[in-house]
């Protein structure tokens, strides 16, 4: 019975520590193939995020009111003209780059959707300042002064917002 046991036991500790070693190994060797896979997705990721990130400054910029109102605006238009046109160019830009919020988070998401409903309202509500058949350029005169009076813009926030999360990037 002691020579079973003088066999057993060195030979279940050998048994113990081989187990060990291999699981420690194999769950290594799990961890380092996970890493190079979030390494190579990182790799094609990274790019495709940047692209997104500049979309949607491109955005930001395509809608303020007065980079909207020189790309949209013409002589001959009246005040419900302009109105309408302004706010389907604005819904419009933000519809075309709407994917583009799977790359970003959801905070900056909801700041650029603010922005949009901001500019939609600040459209709107100038355009009942003002008679539907007055020369647009009243229109666009108010919504540039109500803009430009405003303390930061949700333009500027969500630009900025975007900034800040692109250099956490790096």
């Amino acid at each position: 019975m002691e020579t079973v046991l003088y066999i057993v036991l060195p030979a279940a500790f050998v048994l113990a520590t081989a187990y060990l070693l291999i699981d420690k190994m194999l769950k290594n060797d799990e961890k380092r193939r996970n890493f190079e896979l979030r390494k190579q997705n990182l790799g094609i990721v990274t790019p495709i995020r940047l692209r997104a990130y500049e979309r949607l400054m491109l955005v930001l910029e395509r809608t303020t009111p007065d980079t909207l109102i020189l790309n949209n605006a013409n002589g001959k238009m009246n005040c419900l003209e302009l109105q309408k046109k302004l706010l389907s160019a604005v819904r419009e830009e933000f519809s075309h780059n709407a994917s583009q919020q799977i790359y970003v988070s959801n905070d900056l998401w909801s700041a650029i959707r603010l922005t949009q409903e901001s500019l939609l309202q600040l459209i709107n509500s100038c355009a009942v300042s003002c008679q539907p058949d007055e020369p647009a350029e009243i229109l666009a005169g108010r919504i540039i002064q109500v803009y430009t009076s405003s303390g930061e813009t949700p333009t500027e926030a969500a630009s900025l917002l975007l900034k800040n999360e692109v250099k956490s990037l790096f």
